[in-house]
This record gives C-alpha cells, sequence and structure tokens, in this order.
C-alpha cells in the first residue's frame, strides 16, 4: 500500500485540479432596493464572497436601482439602462422593494410609478415566468411554527411553483364611470402555451423531490382554472412516475394549516401563488427564513426573499439575512450549476441555527426557551454563516 503521505499529496492534487476545472466568474446584478433591502443583501454577498474564495471561484458584481430607491434617484420605479444591465448579468440578487403605503410619498403616485410596478416591469422583461418558493420546516424551529405539535409532526417540505408573468396582474384593467357608477375591471388571462411551460417546470422540480404535483386551481368557477387544468393534466402525462392531484385554492388554504406535510409540489397560477406561498411562508416560522427564485426559459434568474421591505425596522441592524442568503444559495444552484457550494450554504445555516443563534424574528417566545438561544442582528448573523462555510 502506498504510505499515507504519498495518498493525501496525491487526493490533494486532485481536489486542486478538479476545483481548477469548475472555476467560474459569476457576473451577478444585485439590487439592494428600499427599506432593508441593503442590509440583507450585503449579508448574503459577503457569505457568496466566502464561497468564491473556498471553491475558487470570481464574482463581479454591479449594482442597479429599482423601487423607492429608483423613483427618488431617476424618477420612475425601473429605468430602461437598469433592465439592459440585468440582462447582460448571469443572474440577479434582489433584496427588497417599496415602504409604508400609508406614509411614503412612493404610493401617492400613479400605479405604474409606485415601487412595484419596478418589479413587475423586471419580471416582464427578462420573462421570469417560473417562481419557486420552497417551504421547510427546521427541526431548530418548530418552536417558531404557530400550529400544533401533532400537526406539525416530523417537519414539512414544498415546493410553491408560481407562474409569475400571467394571469390578474398583467391583464388588462380601467377604472371608469359605468351609468354613473365608478367601476374597476381587472382581467385574468392565460393561454395554453403559459400555463404548459411552468406545468412542464413544475413536473420537472418534481421529479427531483418525492415526485407528487398539487395543481392548484378555481376550476369549479373560472373557465382560465379549468383550461389550466386541462394543460396540467396534458402534461402529466409525460411524467408518469409523477402523482397529480387538483385542489381548489380555497381548500388549499385550509389544507395548508391542517396539514402541511401533505404537499411537495404546489403548482398555481400568479395570484393564488402570491397568497398561498406567503401563507405557507408563516407556517415556518418566519417569514425571514423563505427564499426564492424566479426563472426563465435558460439559467437565468432573479433571487429574493420572500418578505417585504419592512421599513419599520430599516436601519436597526435586526433584519433576519437568512432568506436572502438562501437566496443565493438557490442562484448558485439554479443559475450556475454549483451543487455543493448551495449545500455548503444551506448546511453553513442549518449549523448557526442548531448552535443556538437567533434574529429577534425567530427567538423563542416562551421566556423559559429564549434563554437557551442567543439573540444575534443583522451583520452578526452573516458573520457566524459565513465562517462556518
Amino acid at each position: 500500500m502506498p504510505n499515507n503521505r504519498y495518498t493525501m499529496w496525491f487526493l490533494e492534487i486532485l481536489q486542486a485540479e478538479k476545483g481548477a476545472c469548475h472555476k467560474m466568474n459569476l457576473n451577478i446584478v444585485c439590487i439592494p432596493g428600499d427599506g432593508i433591502g441593503p442590509e440583507i443583501v450585503a449579508e448574503a454577498k459577503k457569505v457568496l464572497d466566502k464561497v468564491a474564495q473556498k471553491y475558487n471561484h470570481s464574482i463581479t458584481y454591479k449594482d442597479i436601482l429599482m423601487g423607492g430607491a429608483s423613483i427618488d434617484a431617476c424618477g420612475e420605479p425601473l429605468t430602461e439602462e437598469a433592465i439592459a444591465t440585468a440582462k447582460a448579468a448571469d443572474a440577479v440578487l434582489m433584496g427588497s422593494i417599496g415602504g409604508n403605503t400609508s406614509t411614503s410619498p412612493w404610493y401617492k403616485l400613479p400605479p405604474h410609478l409606485r415601487p412595484e410596478a419596478g418589479l413587475l416591469k423586471l419580471r416582464k422583461s427578462l420573462n421570469l415566468f417560473a417562481n419557486l418558493r420552497p417551504a421547510y420546516l427546521y427541526e431548530e424551529l418548530k418552536a417558531a411554527c404557530p400550529l400544533r405539535d401533532d400537526i406539525i409532526g416530523s417537519g414539512f417540505d414544498m415546493m410553491i411553483m408560481r407562474e409569475l408573468t400571467g394571469g390578474l396582474y398583467f391583464g388588462e384593467r380601467s377604472t371608469k364611470e359605468v351609468d354613473g357608477v365608478l367601476t374597476a375591471i381587472d382581467t385574468l388571462t392565460y393561454n395554453e402555451n403559459e400555463i404548459r411551460r411552468i406545468a412542464i417546470k413544475g413536473f420537472e422540480i418534481a421529479m427531483k423531490r418525492r415526485k407528487k404535483v398539487t395543481s392548484v386551481d378555481k376550476a369549479n368557477v373560472l373557465d382560465s382554472s379549468r383550461l389550466w387544468r386541462k394543460i396540467v393534466e396534458e402534461v402529466a402525462k409525460d411524467y408518469p412516475e409523477v402523482t397529480l392531484e387538483h385542489m381548489l385554492v380555497d381548500n388549499c388554504a385550509m389544507q395548508l394549516v391542517k396539514d402541511p406535510k401533505q404537499f411537495d409540489v404546489i403548482l398555481t397560477e400568479n395570484m393564488f401563488g402570491d397568497i398561498l406561498s406567503d401563507e405557507a411562508s408563516m407556517v415556518t416560522g418566519s417569514i425571514g427564513m423563505l427564499s426564492s427564485a424566479s426563472l426563465n426559459d435558460t439559467k437565468f434568474g432573479l433571487y429574493e426573499p420572500s418578505g417585504g421591505s419592512a421599513p419599520d425596522i430599516a436601519g436597526k441592524g435586526i433584519a433576519n439575512p437568512i432568506a436572502t442568503i438562501l437566496s443565493a444559495a438557490m442562484m448558485l444552484r439554479y443559475s450556475f450549476d454549483l451543487d455543493c457550494e448551495a449545500d455548503a450554504i444551506e448546511a453553513a445555516v442549518k449549523k448557526v441555527l442548531e448552535e443556538g443563534y437567533r434574529t429577534i424574528d425567530i427567538m423563542p417566545q416562551e421566556e423559559g426557551r429564549r434563554a437557551e438561544v442567543t439573540q444575534v442582528g443583522t451583520v452578526q448573523m452573516g458573520d457566524l454563516i459565513s465562517e462556518r462555510i
């Protein structure tokens, strides 16, 4: 047998060669945005930099403005120049946009000039039609879950696949006077191609998970949902290993709090997915833990936390950066095929939670349990996760 020193030397050479072969330059556009956005994006970049150092990659960052920050600087929520910069990147990492809708001057502007209009414009411009929102309950955060222990059981792990560029949010709309009565109209429109492409994504994700798709609609009322169900059933024929079930959206909302562990992949349209993913995020204990990815037909994606800009805590250094850090892990996985690096981030997050570190939003409510963990701020949480890569 070769001696141990020689064997270790040889393995180190192989590992170095492997790393050299897979060295990448990641061209990432960042949208810090508004509220807590700049704080949480900074921590995600810190973790990405540590990954790049550890795995022999390089990263080029470029920031663009969107939302309120862009309104203040440019007079509109997203400029064409910013869109062009985003299109030239490999992926986009976003913090959050918007402010307090009752007090911010941004919400006194016409709807097409408000912060969220920039996000809708970016999704449409980049053809980001598939939104992936994982909802996973960490063992260490079971106490933060609002559901009873007998419902939680051994936990849950689901992926909500939301169609992102069609439906009610992108249909024709108007507000006008009809027979002397002020009337608002929003149009929900889907064609078979829009439904088919998101269904294919949903079934492909299910094949990598537990091979179950729950397609959520309102087919007992809406024509758009009846078409949705028809096309999903056609796509399902190409994935015989995947179990397909249909569920009405009101029942799904109830089942998410009654028995969340029954779900693997939830496939649904834009507005239903918007509501259900926020509900799913809260049964995990905190929306500050939930990452998301929005993908097009290529490897390009927009990665962002599921939560909002939280203007009430902006600048206080207490925001939870974990959702943004996990979104960066999704970016490595889906846009760059760097599974090992993504795994390293997810493992570091789990390690920090196991060691008892918490931001304020995931602190236990019971006084006795609070003594068992250590509360940290935004920067400290980023440091802890980075150190464990």
